[in-house]
């Protein structure tokens, strides 16, 4: 839910050039087998692609734990860097994350950057993030609107509103949220998918719609229990206005460009080595 577009139409875009790195006001802490093995307040934040930033942190702000050199050099966007993998106490963590090395952007050599996911958990101040650092440059606006909505697929309309959440992301196509009374729930079914947002929570459910034409997968997704600053849109669900057609005030809105993952996995690090 938090990956971000290629160039959304009419929407402010990603600003944050590739390699760009600023300090985290904030006490930045990371878990792995119950335990913190990176408590720091001297982050940084490197944008490895426009899109969203991630955390390095000073070598030195490790507790008991290890880095373990595991002689690949990598060439990202912020410079080149050492993979490593990361040993705490019996724990191992193989290509958890990579070194800065010399020629990296200013103020990363010496520090580390850990896969999101080699951790367990991430802490900023006593607040656990989810998928990713929020960047300080996106912001994400819930908005009561009175504006007509009107969903359709492969002409069978899906739902009808008066009013909605407008949700409004940089970087992301407005998303609407209705009252389920205003969805037709007939023509949905539920899905095991899961997906998470560092700025919206973890998703209750997921439905696809099947339609005379077909079953489509995981069109339509709610928060039950949204963040905090998301409230707005609990209980509400949402519709992938990628594929769907979605009337507003009556005048049907062009599809956003479709999400996708390609520049999200190019920047895992999984790119240019030697």
């Amino acid at each position: 839910m938090g990956i971000m577009t290629e160039s959304v139409p009419n929407q402010p875009k990603m600003i944050t050039p590739a390699g760009h790195v600023e300090p985290v006001p904030r006490r930045i802490r990371g878990f792995l087998g119950g335990r913190a093995v990176v408590d720091t307040l001297r982050a940084r934040y490197v944008w490895e692609w426009p899109g969203y930033p991630q955390y390095s942190v000073p070598v030195a702000d490790l507790v008991d734990c290890e880095l373990v050199d595991e002689d690949r050099v990598l060439k990202l966007a912020p410079g080149p860097a050492r993979r490593q993998g990361l040993k705490a106490g019996e724990t191992v963590v193989p290509d958890a994350g990579w070194l800065w090395a010399e020629g990296a952007s200013e103020g990363l050599e010496g520090t580390v950057r850990f896969r999101w996911e080699a951790l367990d958990a991430w802490y900023e101040e006593d607040e656990q993030v989810f998928v990713h650092p929020r960047s300080p440059y996106t912001r994400v606006d819930a908005l009561r609107s009175g504006r007509e909505i009107r969903v359709e697929l492969d002409g069978v309309v899906l739902a009808e509103a008066d009013s909605s959440v407008m949700v409004f992301e940089t970087g992301l196509p407005t998303r609407y949220y209705l009252d389920r009374l205003n969805v037709d729930f007939t023509l949905l079914l539920p899905t095991d998918t899961v997906t998470s947002c560092p700025y919206k929570g973890k998703t209750s459910g997921y439905w696809s719609v099947e339609t005379p034409a077909g079953v489509h997968d995981d069109v339509v997704w709610a928060y039950d229990f949204p963040t905090r600053q998301l409230t707005p849109i609990a209980g509400l669900v949402a519709f992938y206005n990628e594929r769907v057609d979605l009337y507003l005030d009556g005048e049907l809105q062009p599809r956003p460009p479709t999400l996708t993952r390609a520049t999200h996995e190019a920047s895992s690090g999984r790119g240019s080595s030697e």
